[in-house]
Order: C-alpha cells, then structure tokens, then sequence
C-alpha cells in the first residue's frame, strides 16, 4: 500500500437537526448518545477519523442506517459536514469555495451511486459523454474519449444503444464509464452493484477489479455487503450508528474482531481465502530440506499441501527467510476457531 495521503477525514460530523453547529459547540465538540436524543438530533456521522492512501480501495460497510452513505457524501460535500476537516492532497475541502468544488467535481472526482442516472435520452456514448460536454470539451474530444472509455469497460459496439436497450450490468457499465470519463483522481463508488443479480453483480465486480489494476485509482467503496468487501478492499471500515467502529485489512478484521458487532458481520466469512499462511504460523520444527510454503500464501491455496503432510511445512518470507511453520492443528483451528475451543 502506498503511504502517501490522498484523503484524510479528521474528527467528521454530521448532524441533522435544528441547529447542529450550536449544539455540536455547546457539548464541546462531543456530545453523548443521550444529548442526542434528548436534543432530538441524529448523530448521522459521528467524529470519524481515518486516511485513504494512493491507490487504495477502502471499502466502508455497515447495515442500513449505520452513516456510510451520508459519510460518503460528506467527504465529496454533496452534504456537509457540521464539524471537522477533509483534506484531498492536503487542502481542506470545507473551505474550498461552490465553484473549487464544481471544477473538483469536473476534473477530480468520479461517482458512481446504485441508481445509474443515465440519461435516457441519450445514447451510450452520449452518456459517457455528458461529464465532458458540461466541462466544455469539443464534440470531437468527448466522443473520442467516450469510445475509449466504453471499450474499457467492455461495451465498444453498443456505444449507439440507448439505456433502455441495455441489461442492468450494461447500464452499470455505461455509469462506471461516465465517472472515469473525467480522468478523476478519487472514484467514489456508493453501493454500485447492490441493485444487480448475483451473477452480473459478480461479473461487474470482476470488472472493478480489472478497471483497478489497469487505473490504480484512489476508490472509496460503499457497500454492506462483506464478501463483496472482501474480494475489493485493500483495508474496510464499519460503521455502526454513525461511528466508525473498526478500520482493518480483511485479515486483520477476520482474525482480530473490534467487538461483537464486527464479529457478526465477519461471522461467515470466508475464512480459508482471507487468512494467509503466515498469520497462524507455529513454532513446531519442520523437516530439513522439506517442502515450504510463502507467508502470503491464503490457506484456500495451501490446504491441500497442509493436510498432505504428516509433518510441519516450513513456512518463508518473500526473502526466502523462514519465519515459523505450519501443521493439520494450525489450519483446522484457523478455520474453526469456535470448534477450536
């Protein structure tokens, strides 16, 4: 992962209410859950802190009404925020003026929401398009990067259909298209695929993953759905009523667990394709000159050889270093944790 910030959110709210910057500054900044609800406000994101790096996808996920959405919206300023600081390559976007956000929009941000918002009058290519045309392109310049773009994203020969000729997966292609027709730096992308059937929706996260080791695009990725988390994020961040509870690698969420809320939404996670060799490594000694195994290796890659040995296998850093071993005991309780104890 990149260490370079791209976007930092220090201290966010967001309030809905009467008057929520008084009350905000009348509880120093803090307020309780019970000042909330006797002021009668709604904590809807609540002093969230955290960083998205250079090339990351970090998805935010949580149950309906736990704040992602409205966090998402707040950091791109479609609402905002009642108190803190959002910096994108170190300038503060609260104080960027209605018209740095519009050329923000225009030439640095893409987003991507669950409804497409086509247009649907307009053809595909007029669609990618659009973005293009607002910001003053020629016709000849929007149409060329338009067909560059539909080909990207696998739709090169339906560029003269309408939305209404197209399946769902294709009208959420023509979506993605039009976002990254812009060239943005930070693609939001708010719960893109949840209105899709599970096979396109699969399909369509395949695509995601394609588009993001050509483009290496900054992403925040709003969903609630875990294993599509899984299969994406780079690191994910849930939220509960407002607050951001855990912010981890998949890894680390699967195996270390904030509290009991991010426990039931790791419950039934695929665990033998999270969980690498190297984090349930042991110490017993494995057989000289024996086969060994990568750290970075996933158990779904390694159990077969795992279960094959009657012996430890060794178990290598990317140097080639031994740094532990593995045996039967060691997958079995990484993947039954509660049979375990």
């Amino acid at each position: 992962m990149a260490e370079t910030k791209k976007i930092s959110c220090r201290n966010l709210w967001k309030l809905f209410g009467p008057d929520p910057k008084g009350f905000l500054a009348l509880h120093g900044g803090a307020p309780s859950d019970e000042a909330l609800k006797a002021g009668g406000y709604i904590g809807a994101v609540r002093n969230v802190t955290f960083d998205v790096y250079d090339g990351e996808i970090l998805v935010i996920m949580g149950l309906s009404g736990s704040g992602k959405s409205t966090l998402i919206r707040a950091i791109t300023r479609l609402n905002d925020p009642t108190a803190g600081e959002i910096l994108l390559d170190g300038k503060d976007l609260l104080q960027a003026s209605e018209q740095e956000l519009i050329e923000l929009r225009r030439n640095k941000l893409g987003m991507v929401f669950q409804h497409f918002g086509l247009l649907p009058h307009r053809n595909v290519l007029d669609n990618i398009a659009f973005p293009l045309e607002v910001r003053g392109a020629s016709r000849e310049e929007r149409e060329a990067r338009a067909r560059e773009m539909a080909k990207l994203v696998g739709l090169e020969g339906r560029e003269n259909y309408f939305p209404r000729e197209l399946s769902g997966g294709q009208q959420q292609r023509v979506g993605i298209a039009r976002s990254l027709a812009v060239g943005p730096d930070v693609w939001f992308l708010d719960e893109p695929f949840s209105a899709l059937d599970p096979l396109i929706r699969r399909e369509m996260q395949d695509e995601f993953i394609r588009l993001q080791r050509m483009l290496k695009k900054t992403i925040v990725f709003i969903t609630h759905d875990f294993d599509e988390a899984i299969r994406l994020a780079d690191r994910i961040g849930i939220m509960k009523d407002g607050s951001l509870v855990q912010l981890a690698t998949p890894e680390e969420m699967v195996t270390n667990p904030a509290d009991e809320y991010v426990t039931a939404f790791t419950k039934n996670a695929p665990r033998d394709k999270v969980i690498s060799v190297g984090t349930i490594a042991g110490k017993a000694k494995a057989r000289a000159g024996g086969p060994t195994i990568r750290a970075s290796t996933k158990l779904a890659n390694a159990a077969s050889m795992i279960l094959g040995s009657d012996y430890p296998l060794a178990v290598i850093d990317d140097n080639g270093k031994t740094i532990g071993s593995i045996e039967r005991k060691n997958l079995i309780a990484a993947l039954y944790p509660g049979e375990a104890r």
